[in-house]
């Protein structure tokens, strides 16, 4: 038995280090449609990638670092001139300050129990695999199953495929093998692992068993 590897805790989130938050009242509206909210959001982001701290960049374009801390928290509107001089300054078209606020962003929904249920490679009696949601164009690249397993067996599928895969156990005890390792999930266990090793049960220890397994795809994966 393997002991699953643990991060080091003191390292940041990439969702803080690639998205923002901020304080909102309970009764305030979820920000739909806010134009300074989409301009900070992408002016940050921007900053950002380009490796510049506020000030740096503050200092670059000719604003103070108050202010564009304020834009990048939409604390304040952006004039004409001002958007102009960010653009300059990230050597991107104006135009790219406002991405994300032509369309609106998708969302799906399932309820308790309503996810369709489909058939994966390996499927056999007593295997279900239920899919809990699926968005359209890039951002089909996440997969989420609810995995129920009802019934023991001789064999086993192996699974192989690109991306990263994480395993969360809900209820009944199993071992699940991924390359030369092997681990014993009990209830609340969780796994994450490179999906390129072949992994999946090796062995059904007390059913019920039902897992949630999500799959994060590469950006190049047709599947």
């Amino acid at each position: 038995m393997s002991p699953a590897e643990t991060p080091d805790s003191s390292q940041p989130l990439l969702r803080n280090i690639a998205g923002q938050a901020r304080d909102r009242s309970s009764t305030a509206p979820l920000a739909a449609d806010n134009l300074a909210e989409i301009i900070g959001f992408n002016v940050r982001a921007l900053r950002q990638q380009h490796g510049l701290s506020v000030s740096e960049m503050a200092g670059r374009i000719g604003l103070s670092k108050a202010m564009l801390s304020k834009i990048e928290n939409a604390q304040t509107s952006s004039s004409l001139a001002t958007l102009a001089l960010l653009a300059q300054g990230l050597d991107v078209p104006v135009t790219s300050l406002f991405r994300g606020a032509e369309a609106e962003r998708e969302a799906v929904y399932t309820a308790a129990g309503t996810g369709p249920m489909i058939t994966r490679n390996g499927t056999k009696a007593g295997h279900a695999y239920e899919l809990l949601g699926s968005l359209r164009g890039q951002h089909k690249r996440l997969e989420s199953l609810m995995v129920t397993l009802t019934q023991d067996s001789d064999a086993y599928p192996l699974f192989q495929h690109p991306g990263t895969e994480f395993i969360y156990m809900i209820e009944g005890v199993m071992d699940y093998g991924h390359g030369i390792s092997t681990y014993r999930l009990n209830e609340g266990d969780s796994l994450q692992f490179d999906g390129e090793a072949p992994h999946g049960p090796t062995a059904l220890v007390q059913l019920p068993i039902r897992f949630l397994s999500v799959i994060a795809f590469p950006d190049n994966t047709s599947h």
